[in-house]
This record gives structure tokens, sequence and C-alpha cells, in this order.
């Protein structure tokens, strides 16, 4: 990209840098052949930034880094722009009502996890090995086949046939809940009734599954203190959007910005 085609970029009379720009358009798409798109991304997303950053430090906020866990830490700047907005956010307390009124419209939307009691048959192979993930397949098909004929025959088959340590209980994984399995596992177990067995087997990174939802206790209807958490997470996302779209549309109206327009900002500017 020629960047001595696009303008230089200043905000409140600090210029980011053409190197700065073009950094930053790596990670916002554009239509193929117009970079000129990736570009005035980058820069409406930079002089933003530089406008938070430019506040926290006029109202002198000092912020301490995160841990963003696995080897992650916060940037200095950033954590200023979360220091503002939480600034900014100490004057929007939750409001309790709304809370416990969003509750009562739907009390069934906020549920305990379901709990399953699950058998299944693996078939063992590595999905990454066309060969034995082929010939696995073959075999749990037609352990599918049998089951077909014969679903009693469940725990025996397991038993004999599963390459799973549970086989030694009849396929027997016993309780589970959300989560304690693989994605693809859950999917397919979430499909299932009572008594239901997968009608094809199921591939995951262990291997084909034939799996077998034997008893389900759907979750129960949680009371408002227990849902309130849950509530409160929604809403303060919410509130951490609308209070941060407000903040920078109040920071842009007072704003000397050249180089690039920002929503909201008055013709002229």
């Amino acid at each position: 990209m020629n960047t001595a085609l696009f303008p230089e970029v200043v905000v409140n009379g600090e210029t980011i840098s053409r190197a700065s720009i073009a950094a930053e358009a790596q990670f916002h798409p554009a239509p193929k052949g117009k970079p000129g798109f990736a570009w005035h991304a980058a820069a409406r997303a930079l002089a933003v930034r530089a406008l938070l950053i430019q506040e926290a430090r006029r109202q002198d906020l000092v912020a301490v880094p995160d841990d963003l866990g696995e080897g992650r830490r916060e940037t200095d700047e950033d954590a200023l722009i979360r220091a503002l907005i939480e600034a900014e956010l100490a004057g929007t307390p939750l409001d309790e009502a709304r809370l416990h009124e969003a509750w009562v419209k739907n009390p069934a939307h906020f549920r305990s996890p379901p709990l399953w009691e699950v058998s299944h048959i693996l078939c063992a192979c590595d999905p990454a090995n066309p060969v034995a993930k082929a010939d696995a397949l073959a075999r749990a098909g037609s352990l599918a086949t049998r089951l077909r004929a014969d679903p009693g025959a469940f725990a025996r088959l397991a038993s004999e046939e599963s390459d799973c340590g549970s086989g030694s209980r009849g396929g027997s994984l016993g309780q589970i809940g959300p989560g304690d399995t693989l994605p693809e596992f859950e999917a397919a177990l979430r499909g299932l009734e009572e008594g239901q067995v997968t009608a094809d087997p199921v591939l995951t990174r262990h291997g084909w599954h034939l799996i077998r939802l034997d008893a389900v206790a759907e979750g129960r209807e949680l009371p408002y203190a227990a849902a309130r958490p849950r509530l409160a997470e929604a809403m303060e996302k919410v509130n951490w959007t609308r209070v941060s779209r407000e903040l920078v549309t109040r920071l842009i109206a007072a704003a000397e910005i050249r180089g690039v327009r920002l929503d909201f900002q008055p013709e002229g500017r």
C-alpha cells in the first residue's frame, strides 16, 4: 500500500503515524483490491483510541494492567481505556428493579444446567489418519446396524467392542452436564430423547462414538437470587457498550480531528 496517498491523521494535535495505521489495517477486512477501506477503518479505530487515552490522561487516571490469562497481559494504554470507561460506569449503578423485571418476564430462561446419564461405544482412531478413520467408521457402522436390530444389546456390545474404559460398565459414563464432554459429543447428545441411540456414529478427536441417552434431568427454574448474577453480567455488558458509545460521541464532538472522519463528527471538523 502506498501510504503517501493517505492523509496524515491528527487528533487534538497528536499525530497518528502512517506506519501505525498501516500496521492496524491488517486487522480490518476490506474488499479485494481496495486497501483504502482497511486503511480508513484503521485510521478511525486509532483516532478513537487516541481520544480515549487522551481523556484518561486528562483525568489523571491510573490503571494497573490486568492479567488476561495464557501468558497475555493488558497493555498500559488498554488499562487506561478500561479505567476511563469504568469511571464513567461508576455513575451508572445496576438498576435492581430492571434486573428483577427481566427475571419476572421470563423465569424459564434462567435454569440450572441439565444432567444427562449417558452411555457410549467408542471405536477409537486418529481422525487425522484417513485409513484408520475409515476403518473405525466401518466398525462403528457395523455396530450401529447390530444395535438397530437389537437395541437391548448396547451394554453387551459396549463391554465387548468399546475402546473406552467405560466398556467394563456397559458403556456407562454416568452423569455429565454441559461442558463436561467434547462439543461434537454434546451436540449429538442434545438431539437425543431418553433411551435413544445416535442414528449415525459421531466423530470426535477420540474416534467414532455410538451414544445413548439413558436419562435426563432437566434444569430447574432458578429463583431470582440465583439468577441475579447472570442478569447483572448481561446488564453490565449493555451498560458498558452504551456508556462507551456515549463517551466516544462526546469526545468526538469536542475534538479537533484532521485526516479522518469519525461517526457523529460535525461537518467542518
